[in-house]
């Protein structure tokens, strides 16, 4: 089977061994207060580094423990945590596999028990007012992204992503309706993609030319032509690698009907089109099959396919688009058996473990197995 998802791909200067690439996807009381990455993690990781994955995003990971959207979140905002993310870069470096992880602020979204919320306005969101960000506290934010950087870099990893949609902080600065403000960081979208740029520029300066740099943005939070136009800042400020997903609004985007992919992933297909191969560009969301996957690549309508939920379900997805091996598809469920709000594991783990009872899985193992999983 040939398929141009198995080529490797240049993300900055880094070859990246194919095209199929591991999205980040928060996993919630894995850890504790302390945000240390331990050994679960390294094992969930690998078990896709060695399913064939071309490149790792690890999950949102906070740059502050004020920050945090979890209690229990992933941390680099001090050196005792640069261990844990240091095994999992050597375990999934073994197998070949391109390494980044997501460096994160929550800002107006900080978990109420991880300390006040704070975003670029004070407006109301989630049934709280957060309080405006002073110009020292940007700065010492920017700051806080950048030595979360320096950190990820001695811990290993090929380069960081900047957690820049879903509405998070550099998300929120983006948004017009929780961007209020007046001064260089409010207003044009050149000011309201500031935060971002420098960021990016800070990190540039301070990990270097071979460093991937990776943005993680969204196709809707303004219009789909202001989204394009921040991609392009984004770009020249030194961003290498742009990983479409979503974010909140409020613009509605027109959106084809009957088109073969939902509209995140038509969305970011639009910004592909838009960046003609002046950097690589991701499409995420619904692209559960191995077909879809390889049918994004090989017409030109992305460079890589972001996969969360395929590869939770079987880290040998990887390997189904890229050779087509055998592969437990997704079941596709409503609400994701992951998510720290069912108490279930992963009917496909589970299927999964019925077949080899050496299967890992890192779900807790006191969560049932669900009656129609036992079936399958």
């Amino acid at each position: 089977m040939k398929t141009k998802a198995a080529e490797p791909i240049r993300i900055g200067t880094k070859l990246v061994k194919n095209r199929v690439t591991f999205a980040p996807t928060v996993k919630f009381d894995w850890t504790d207060a302390t945000g240390i990455a331990i050994d679960r993690f390294r094992r969930h990781y690998e078990d896709r580094a060695r399913g064939g994955v071309g490149l790792i995003c690890v999950e949102a990971t906070c740059v502050e423990p004020g920050g945090r959207l979890s209690p229990t979140q992933l941390g680099l905002w001090e050196d005792g945590q640069i261990a844990g993310h240091k095994a999992i870069t050597d375990a999934c470096h073994a197998y070949g596999t391109t390494m980044l992880v997501q460096i994160h602020h929550a800002g107006s979204g900080t978990h109420p028990e991880c300390g006040p919320a704070f975003g670029p306005s004070a407006v109301e969101r989630r049934g709280r007012t957060c309080g405006e960000l002073t110009k020292e506290r940007i700065h010492e934010i920017i700051a806080a992204f950048v030595t979360a950087a320096k950190r990820a870099k001695a811990a290993g990893y090929d380069g960081v992503q900047l957690h820049a949609c879903h509405g998070y902080l550099i998300n929120q600065f983006i948004n017009p309706l929780t961007n209020l403000r007046t001064d260089e960081y409010g207003g044009s979208i050149e000011n309201r993609a500031r935060f971002g740029c420098e960021i990016l520029r800070g990190i540039r300066e301070a990990c270097g030319p071979d460093f991937i740099l990776s943005m993680r943005h969204s196709a809707a939070e303004t219009t789909l032509a202001e989204s394009c136009a921040i991609a392009d800042l984004y770009v020249e400020a030194g961003a290498d690698y742009l990983q479409m997903s979503d974010g909140i609004g409020p613009y509605e985007v027109e959106y084809p009907e009957g088109y073969p992919y939902n509209q995140c992933c038509w969305m970011g297909i639009q910004v592909h089109e838009h960046m003609k191969g002046r950097v690589p560009v991701s499409v995420v969301n619904g692209i559960l099959t191995p077909e879809q996957a390889r049918k994004l690549i090989d017409e030109g309508l992305a460079d890589t396919v972001d996969s969360a939920r395929a590869l939770l379900a079987d880290p040998n997805w990887a390997r189904a688009v890229t050779e087509g091996a055998e592969h437990i598809p997704c079941f596709d469920c409503k609400v994701c058996f992951w998510s720290p709000f069912m108490p279930h594991r992963c009917p496909a783990v589970a299927k999964r473990r019925a077949a080899d009872p050496d299967c890992p899985d890192y779900t807790d193992d006191q969560r049932p197995i669900p009656e129609f999983a036992k079936k399958g």
